[in-house]
Order: C-alpha cells, then structure tokens, then sequence
C-alpha cells in the first residue's frame, strides 16, 4: 500500500528533506558555537590567567593550525601549565613589546605564494612591517606547510626570522610538518613536554614501530663525573628488513617501565603478572602489557587506583600507552646496524630515565624493542661539496659522527669538529674514531673543549669563539654550519659566538638556503 501518491507525496518529500536539512544547519551551527565559546573561555584566560601564562598563538587557512593549537593548549595544560589561546591575527607590536607572555608557541600555516592565513594577513604586513624589541620573549614555531608546493613553510621561517632579528629567543628550533606528517608532531610534543617538564604526555599519534634487536651495548666514559653515557647497535629482529636512513635522521624508541616497577606495582595491587589480558588485537600477559604503560609514580595516585574495582583488562585500559622517545642516529645503512649514543637520565628519588633507563640498564643484548626511523630533512647533509663545520657536545656526538660518516663516504674531506665534554680522560667519546679520522685526513681541523680539565671552564662556544678569523674564512668559502647538542648552554652560546662573528645577516640568510641547521634539545 502506497502512504503517498502523485503532489501529496512530493509535498511530503520535500518537507523532509527540508526538515532534515534545519536539523543539520542547527547541528553544524551548534558545533561552530560551542567551539567558538571553547575558545572565547581560552582566550579569555579561563584556561589559566597568570600573568606567566604561556600563549598558543594561531595563524590556520584550512583549520588544521587552529585543531593543532588547540591540542598544545590542552597538552600543557594538563601537564599544569597556565595557558593562553589566541588568533595571530589579534596580537599586535603593542602587545609584544610589553610581554603579553615571557613564552609563545606559534602554530601557523602557509599559503598561496609563501603567504600568511587570510586571518594573519593584517598581522603579517602591520605588524611584521615594524620594528620592534622583544628581549624578554621566548617563543617556538611550529610551520605546517607541503613540500610539493614552492615556498615550503614560508610564514612560519618569515615569522621566525622576524623575531630573531628583532631580539626574542628560540626555545626550541621551528618544526616543520609536511601535509600533515605525524612523525614531525610527535617531535613537537616531545618539545613541549621537554617546556612542562612532563615528558609523560601522551603521544597524539602512536608511531608504528618495527621490532629491532639490541645488539652490543657499550660504556664510553668509564670513571666519569658525570652521568654514564653509552654507544648502542641495534639490528632488526627481521633479517630481511632493509636499513634506510640518511645522516640527520631520528629514531622513536618504545620505552619499557623498569621491571622493578611493574612488579612493584602488581604486589600493590596484589595481581598476578601472569594474567592474560588483550591490547587492541593481541593477548599477551598482564605484566608485559604494564611494561608499556604510564604506571602511577605517587602514592595518591596508587591509593586512588587501588580503590577502583578492577580486573587485569580494567586496570591496564585505565593507563596510558607510555610516550616515544627520540635519539640522533649515529651511523649510517651501510654500517650494517643503527646505532646511538645515550646519557644516562637519573632522576631525583634516584631512578633512571624512562627512555635511556630502558635502553641502558633495563634492555638486555639480544633482547628486541620497539623503534622506529623518522626522516629528519632539516638535519640532512649538504648537497653539494661544500665545507662543513660540525659543532656539538656530550651525546650531540651522535648526529656529527653520522655527519662525518657520509662525508667520508662521499669523499669530501674538508670538515671542521668542534667537540665539548667535561674531561678528556674520561669523556672523549669515540677518541680512537675521530682520531682516525684526523690521520686520514678526512678531518682537516678539531678544537676539543673539556671543561673540567683547567681551572677556568672551557666550552666549545670559547673555542669557536677564539677561532673566529678562521671561522669566517670557511664561511666565505661557502661552509655550512651544523650544531648537534643540549639547546640550554652550548646551543646557545654557540649561537651568541655566530651572531658576533658572522652578524645578525649573514646568519639569517645562511639559515634560509640550509647552510645553518641544528639539531638541538
């Protein structure tokens, strides 16, 4: 039976199409308010109005930037930091030079011909157009942008520069995401949990790792003061995977919780490791399954947990996979293994790092873990013969050694090393390495600093300092620069010597065509 025929039932039809579509434009409407009011709260200081709030400054054309600012905003927040959300486009000189915030973290698109976001467009000519003073600003950039395009994460560079130029400091160097890439903003959240001092944060995407195998560990700085540092080969489990990578890559590590957590944590609870339990599509036993979770490191955390009615499957679906790791690759595919260089983390009740406790002191040789390799096209080497001035120290080592393997391999041998570390007894990593290189010729110049080794301290910043003359004979001959290293201390004060040295200028524009990258943390 028909309900409907002829007029009557195209009347009908349309009435519900008509209806179906109010109800869509109430849904979509309502969405875009409680968004916009979600923002208005952050901007409003509702999500923390400290004075010291951090600001999460926004310039997005498609929305992506705005999602992803979003995301930081909730991030540090949940680490407890007091937050501050804004559109670029609201910020002017004014607020700037007087401090909004001591820290700003941009997220900004590129568009059209290397341009600002329609919403930024005032902000980049206005704004970006003046001269301007910000000593006391600290900021971070991340450029999202596409490399099949020209003018690849323009604005965010022009943003970035313009401030450098104009006195503020980077907290960290800028980030760039190729369409989307979740590789290079889980590299973003590792900085901003490196800015909260909570390096538990979640990853917002969980990268795929593969299994590889810890072959050989190794300790460079036997009788050190310092804090254990070690040289790891990894191989992978699967014989037939191929090793690519090239020199400036990184690698996400899966941590592991020290087994004496784990075990610590199941006589609290009084559970049986031995437990099967499901993560996603496999079953595995319930303490090889707490070894990848953010486990409580308080008392109130445990009690509170303890109070939750809970099986085996409740408990671990309560906790957190734990966060990636990231290290500089030390060696190159044709070394037939990948391999790092590692500081020991020792935290303040004594335990080791998550990170390099499960690498240096938890893994056993021969064990397997997760890793993966990330591509790293800031850090990657020149492209043409040109000489290279490699600046680092401590465990930095790492990406420069990479560095120097392919040089050598490509046969260009005029390269520079600047190496740091606290006494040349203890702490010359790789000593045999590099002076081999020396030998062969291959390293035409090394200036070594160890601070520990005279009464008045010695950093590698004072001997690039010191080799000022011959520093710019090499950039006239057109030498890239390239610093691997801690960004508090030797980063900077290298940076400082460069900026003395070469000028405000020729820095800048040796950034903007690659011949100045860093790979600092």
């Amino acid at each position: 039976m028909r309900l409907l025929d002829g007029a009557a039932g195209r009347l009908f039809a349309a009435a519900l199409v008509l209806m179906l579509y109010c109800v869509f434009c109430l849904v979509v409407f309502a969405g875009h308010r409680r968004k916009q009011q979600a923002f208005a709260r952050w901007e409003a200081g509702g999500a923390g109005a400290e004075a010291d709030a951090i600001v999460v400054a926004f310039a997005s054309q498609t929305g992506f930037a705005e999602q992803l600012a979003l995301q930081t905003a909730q991030s540090l927040q949940a680490a407890g930091m007091a937050v501050r959300l804004c559109e670029l486009g609201r910020l002017d000189l004014a607020q700037l030079q007087l401090q909004l915030a001591q820290r700003i973290l941009f997220v900004v698109s590129t568009t059209g011909e290397g341009d600002a976001p329609d919403s930024a467009a005032g902000f980049a000519r206005k704004v970006m157009g003046q001269e301007g003073r910000f000593e006391g600003l600290r900021y971070g950039v991340l450029a999202l942008g596409d490399r099949s395009y020209g003018h690849y994460c323009a604005f965010g560079h022009a943003l970035d520069a313009w401030l450098r130029r104009h006195g503020a400091q980077a907290l960290f160097d800028t980030v760039e995401v190729d369409a989307g890439d979740n590789g290079a903003l889980r590299h973003w959240q590792h900085h901003l949990g490196v800015l909260s001092g909570h390096t538990d944060m979640a990853d917002w995407s969980a990268p795929t790792y593969k299994r590889w195998r810890l072959a050989q560990r190794r300790l460079l700085n036997p009788g050190s003061a310092g804090a254990p540092a070690f040289h790891l080969a990894l191989t992978p489990a699967d014989a037939r995977q191929a090793l690519s990578w090239q020199a400036g890559d990184i690698v996400e590590i899966g941590p592991r919780n020290a087994p004496a957590k784990v075990a610590a944590l199941l006589q609290a609870l009084q559970m049986d490791g031995r437990q099967a339990v499901r993560d996603e599509t496999r079953q595995t036993s319930l303490s090889e399954l707490l070894s990848r979770r953010l486990l409580p490191d308080d008392l109130p955390a445990l009690t509170a947990m303890r109070a939750l009615p809970s099986t085996p499957q409740m408990l671990v679906e309560q906790l957190r996979p734990l966060p990636h790791r990231e290290y500089s690759i030390a060696s190159l595919p044709q070394d037939g293994r990948l391999e790092l260089l590692v500081r020991q983390t020792v935290l303040a009740d004594g335990s080791l790092g998550l990170g390099s406790g499960w690498l240096t002191a938890h893994l056993g040789e021969g064990d397997e873990l997760d890793l993966r390799v990330r591509e790293n096209r800031s850090f990657h080497p020149p492209a043409s013969d040109i000489p290279l001035i490699l600046i680092g120290n401590g465990t930095g080592l790492a990406g420069l050694r990479a560095h120097m393997k392919a040089r050598i391999a490509a046969g260009r041998h005029r390269n520079w090393l600047l190496f740091g570390e606290r006494s040349e007894q203890h702490d010359f990593f790789q000593r045999e390495e590099v002076g081999r290189w020396r030998a062969q010729g291959v390293l035409q110049r090394l200036d070594l600093a160890f601070s520990r080794d005279q009464t008045a301290r010695v950093y590698v910043q004072d001997k690039l300092r010191e080799a000022g003359d011959e520093l710019l004979r090499w950039v006239d001959d057109g030498a890239a620069i390239y610093v691997c290293g801690s960004l508090e201390g030797m980063a900077a004060g290298v940076a400082q010597v460069l900026h003395e040295t070469l000028g405000e200028e020729m820095l800048e524009t040796m950034a903007a065509s690659g011949r100045y990258r860093r790979d600092v943390y």
